[in-house]
């Protein structure tokens, strides 16, 4: 079973977009290219918003995944929006086992919300051959509502933790999660050149929206509830009105996006 089995729709109407200040910043983090299309590896490409919000900005797009229900909503979602001339695949693989097409070589690789489900030295060894020389890696994303700090994410946090127990759930397991900091291992792979840029987000969620984005992660996936799922709804509808008389809830969040590049040799 996938770790987000049953969350596809979930995600792809629910989880936050890219912004468009973090699509430019990966847009001129990649080389520009006069010899051939532009090329994109998108890496647990979930339900495609990443590739989403590159749209137009490369011509020849890979993005892969290990779930096939994601896959489905993505191409839903992307094919009535590619751009003429734009060549776009869906591929169900992992990271670790991805080969691409003979000669093809990314100018961007993007992983956005998912490096901490890879084989993270394994998938960065590899992409060394399937990255352009001059290609760049970028490994991204904000902050889930099990690591914020604001009071109402909290609150929404304990009642999870009533229903399926305190540690954080991984599908049938529970979340296992190292402490290194992401530039510390990208320094140890080929793509050892690491700079980070910061790129703040605010968003306002409402009771609907916040459900729906529990209901696409790995740690309140639907069926983890079973037939207790209207139990736990009431509970976190109860939870949020103590922090809001209209609905709203605002949050601010941060993209920090960590670009890899190989030494110059």
């Amino acid at each position: 079973m996938s770790l987000f089995t049953g969350t596809a729709s979930y995600y792809r109407q629910f989880r936050p977009g890219i912004p468009e200040d973090v699509a430019a910043a990966l847009d001129q983090a990649a080389p520009t290219r006069t010899d051939g299309p532009r090329r994109l590896l998108d890496v647990g490409t979930g339900t495609g918003l990443v590739a989403e919000a590159l749209l137009g900005r490369f011509a020849d797009i890979i993005a892969i995944d290990n779930d096939a229900d994601m896959l489905a909503a993505a191409e839903s979602a992307l094919r009535p929006k590619l751009p003429e001339g734009t060549r776009l695949s869906l591929v169900e693989s992992t990271a670790e086992d991805f080969v691409p097409p003979a000669d093809w070589q990314a100018d961007l690789v993007t992983i956005c919300r998912a490096f901490h489900w890879l084989d993270q030295a394994a998938v960065l060894a590899r992409l060394d051959d399937q990255v352009a020389p001059d290609g760049v890696v970028a490994i991204f994303g904000d902050s889930s509502f099990w690591t914020a700090t604001s009071p109402w994410k909290e609150a929404v946090r304990d009642v999870i933790k009533t229903f399926l127990g305190e540690e954080r759930r991984a599908g049938s397991g529970t979340f296992q999660h190292h402490n290194r900091p992401y530039s510390e291992i990208m320094e140890e792979s080929p793509f050892d050149q690491v700079e980070e840029a910061r790129i703040p987000v605010h968003r306002t969620w409402t009771t609907e929206s916040i459900l729906g984005y529990l209901y696409s992660t790995s740690f309140a996936a639907p069926h983890l509830f079973g037939d207790r799922l209207p139990e736990f709804e009431t509970a976190v509808k109860e939870r949020l009105a103590d922090f809001s008389e209209n609905d709203t809830f605002p949050e601010e969040n941060e993209f920090l996006i960590r670009f890899g590049r190989r030494s110059r040799r």
